[in-house]
């Protein structure tokens, strides 16, 4: 070797020394502290970083001059062509086409229901959901805006539904909205959260206060260095796992927390499953771990949707196995999902089911427990999500309304989509109700009670097998009437009156109630059954004219 090509490789040596020196002290620590990469072999993320840092020795040690190969070199090289081989082998042995059973399985067991009615409790009508995630977001604005300091150093954060008290809100946190905001308010982070009823949409609140403490949420998805929530996580023992889903959430008390999704891989770099949650508390930062059965009662959702869709969708599509090209049997979600309480305060994610290749129709829907993953299908036929949209909307499309996305609920024990119905100003205007086996089916009104009325007489009108139940806790008043009315509400006629004996309240029916009321006048004296007497306004559930004597006969002639 000359003395020339000798001086160059020297200057090569020193060269790639302190390259090595900056790449071990400075560019894989803030690759680690920037990106989060999850140190685990069945994420596909540590094979490939390990490639990266690989290949970059080997060619770093690759002598152009006399292209002798150095150990360090051929060890390097190895490692980078291992770690594409080792990609390649797991991302072949997991192909679908190889392992469709296990990705079919990963939704655990889902158990056919037989009967929705009874296994899904009838709601009632407080509880039903009319405020959608847009109408809140909306009312929240507002509500910040009505505080300009507050407004200019934040942002409201996404709305997530929960329950709190046994009552359904939308909570969002205020996040920074940038790095010098973040940087000036880094000490105490933002102070406030926003709360606003699922079931009311003037129910707003700013919370900025618990008790005689200040709301001080200082880790944050969208915070810097140490605050960043995820961040946090990696520096504090989860290095080596899946991490999804960061939720703001609040316990009963009304102190924030972030929820998040602990999940691995159970078909080597594919097949997302949850095992369990980190709750962070957003102001100390104290992080605890828990299993979907240990997990705090408040804590309303372990299960994400984008994980349990993806389960769903691989059990519906390899439900005959991978090699089904005929697409017999196979199932996809729809488009939708929604978020809906039962009656044991339990929350479920709802989507309905349809045939690969239709559009309208379901051929059921499944219930997804959001923390157990307990999956339960209803092979029931109907409509879907947004064919149930488009019913509702031309319900009353004159006014040009736009539909919420559809909540499915148990009306009586008829699968119900309800829907707040809006006007371009995104208000909410009416309600809309729309039957999930016929959306044909559809009720609407200026309020839910309207909607909910007008859909009923709808239902019994159509000449459906299905009725809608009598509540068994019926009680009953006799009395004479004393004002009666009619009111044409959206083409339906309803009756109001009042009796002498019962002063204060009003009574409500329609004619699919029964026929004797339109022949009703005052004076009469009649008889009402009804379910709820604590109202103003009271809906008859049954109606009896004591003074008419109409019953069917057993001659076809009429005697006089």
């Amino acid at each position: 070797m000359s003395a020339k090509a000798e001086q160059i490789s020297n200057l090569f040596d020193k060269a790639k020394k302190l390259l090595y020196v900056i790449f071990l002290l400075v560019v894989g620590p803030a690759y680690l502290y920037m990106n989060l990469p999850v140190i685990n072999m069945w994420f596909a993320g540590l094979p490939l970083g390990l490639f990266f840092i690989a290949f970059t020795i080997a060619i770093l040690e690759l002598r152009l001059i006399n292209r002798k190969k150095s150990i360090i070199f051929k060890i390097a090289a190895s490692i980078a062509v291992l770690c594409i081989l080792y990609v390649i082998s797991i991302s072949i042995a997991t192909w679908p086409g190889f392992r469709a059973g296990s990705y079919r399985d990963l939704i655990g067991e889902v158990k056919t229901g037989e009967n929705f009615s009874k296994d899904v409790a009838p709601i009632s009508v407080d509880k039903i959901r009319i405020v959608d995630q847009e109408v809140a977001h909306r009312l929240g604005d507002k509500v910040i805006g009505q505080d300009p300091g507050l407004g200019s150093k934040a942002h409201l954060g996404d709305f997530r539904i929960q329950k709190v008290k046994d009552q359904l809100y939308w909570v969002a946190p205020l996040l920074h909205s940038g790095f010098f905001k973040w940087f000036r308010n880094s000490g105490t982070g933002t102070g406030a959260y926003v709360m606003v009823s699922a079931t009311n949409e003037r129910d707003v609140e700013l919370v900025q206060k618990i008790g005689d403490k200040d709301i001080q949420i200082k880790y944050q998805p969208e915070g810097f260095f140490g605050q960043n929530l995820h961040r946090h996580l990696y520096m504090h023992g989860y290095m080596t796992t899946g991490v999804t889903d960061f939720t703001f959430e609040i316990d009963d008390a009304g102190h924030p927390y972030w929820v998040i999704t602990l999940y691995g891989h159970d078909v080597g770099f594919s097949g997302a499953n949850p095992y369990g949650i980190a709750v962070v508390d957003a102001t100390t930062g104290e992080i605890n771990e828990y299993t979907p059965d240990t997990a705090p009662e408040w804590v309303d959702r372990i299960q994400p949707w984008e994980i349990v869709q993806e389960q769903l969708d691989n059990w519906g599509e390899y439900i005959h196995g991978f090699w089904n090209f005929s697409n017999e049997g196979k199932l996809t979600s729809t488009s939708g999902v929604s978020l809906v309480y039962g009656e044991d305060n339990r929350s479920y994610w709802y989507t309905g089911l349809t045939s690969v290749g239709s559009d309208e129709g379901t051929v059921g829907f499944v219930l997804v427990d959001t923390r157990t993953k307990e999956t339960t299908w209803y092979p029931q036929s109907g409509a879907t999500e947004e064919a149930a949209r488009r019913s509702a909307m031309g319900k009353v499309q004159e006014k040009g309304y736009v539909s919420s996305f559809p909540i499915m609920y148990n009306i009586d024990g008829v699968a119900t989509y309800v829907m707040s119905l809006k006007d371009q100003a995104r208000l909410i205007k009416m309600i809309a109700l729309v039957s999930v086996e016929d959306f044909s089916i559809v009720g609407v009104g200026d309020n839910l009670k309207d909607a909910l009325r007008a859909y009923k007489d709808a239902y019994n009108s159509s000449g459906n097998n299905s009725v809608f139940s009598e509540p068994d806790n019926l009680f009953e008043v006799d009395g004479r009437v004393q004002r009666i009315n009619t009111d044409i509400n959206n083409g339906n006629a309803y009756y109001y009156f009042t009796l002498t004996n019962v002063p204060n309240k009003l009574f409500s029916s329609s004619s699919n109630i029964s026929t004797e009321i339109p022949l009703t006048q005052v004076n009469d004296s009649v008889r009402v059954f009804y379910q709820d007497g604590r109202a103003a306004v009271i809906e008859a559930m049954n109606f009896d004219n004591l003074e008419l004597d109409i019953k069917a006969t057993d001659k076809s002639e009429l005697t006089q």
